[in-house]
C-alpha cells in the first residue's frame, strides 16, 4: 500500500475546501488561487489593525503593502511560528513604516467619513461618530499600549502571541494591555461614552 500524496502537493481547487493556514501558504508560493485565498481570509482583519494603528485614511495602503512584502517572502516562510503571527508582525512593520512618513501619508480621523446606512441616517450618524471617537480614543494611547489592544481587541491574538508578534515579554504584554485599557475607560468616560 502507498503512502497518501501531501496535501500541500495537491493543486487548492482539487483540496480540502478548507486548508489551514500553513497549508495555503506553501501553495501560495507557486499557486495564486492560494494566495488569493490567504488574502481573502486574512484581509479584513489586516484592515482593522491597520485603521487602528494608522488611521482608516492610510489602513488601505497599508493593506497593499503587507500583501506585497506576504507575497514576497512567502518562499522564505517556514512555518516555525503560526502564519498568523507573521502576518501580524508584518502588519505591525508596515504601519510603523507609514507612522515614520517613509510609508503612505494617514488621515486625521476626523476627516474620514462614516459609512451612511440609507435605512436609518440617525442611527448610522450615531455609530459613525461613535467609531470616530473610539479611533481617537485608541490614537490617544502611546505606541507601545495602541498595538498591544490593538492585536487583543482588534485581532483577537491571545497575550502569549502578542508576546511573539511584539517580542515583548509576556507579563510586559499583560502591563501594556491593562494600562492601555485603563487609559481607554478614562478618555471614554472623559467624552461621556459609556465604556
Amino acid at each position: 500500500m502507498s503512502d497518501p500524496p501531501d496535501p500541500n502537493s495537491i493543486p487548492l481547487h482539487t483540496r480540502d475546501l478548507h486548508p489551514t493556514d500553513l497549508q495555503l501558504a506553501r501553495l501560495a508560493v507557486r499557486d495564486d488561487a492560494a494566495f488569493e485565498a490567504l488574502v481573502n481570509r486574512h484581509a479584513a482583519g489586516v484592515h482593522r489593525l491597520a485603521a487602528a494603528m494608522v488611521g482608516p485614511g492610510a489602513a488601505d495602503d497599508v493593506v497593499q503593502d503587507v500583501f506585497i512584502a506576504v507575497h514576497r517572502g512567502l518562499k522564505g516562510f517556514r512555518g516555525e511560528a503560526a502564519f498568523s503571527t507573521w502576518l501580524h508582525r508584518i502588519t505591525l512593520n508596515a504601519c510603523h513604516k507609514a507612522l515614520r512618513g517613509k510609508g503612505h501619508p494617514t488621515v486625521p480621523l476626523s476627516d474620514t467619513p462614516g459609512l451612511a446606512a440609507p435605512h436609518d441616517p440617525v442611527h448610522a450618524g450615531e455609530q459613525a461618530d461613535l467609531r470616530v471617537r473610539l479611533a481617537q480614543a485608541l490614537h490617544s494611547l502611546p505606541a507601545d499600549q495602541r498595538e498591544a489592544v490593538s492585536l487583543r481587541e482588534l485581532s483577537g491574538l491571545d497575550y502569549a502571541e502578542i508576546a511573539e508578534v511584539t517580542g515583548a515579554e509576556l507579563g510586559t504584554v499583560k502591563s501594556r494591555i491593562n494600562r492601555g485599557r485603563a487609559a481607554l475607560r478614562a478618555y471614554l468616560t472623559k467624552m461621556e461614552i459609556t465604556p
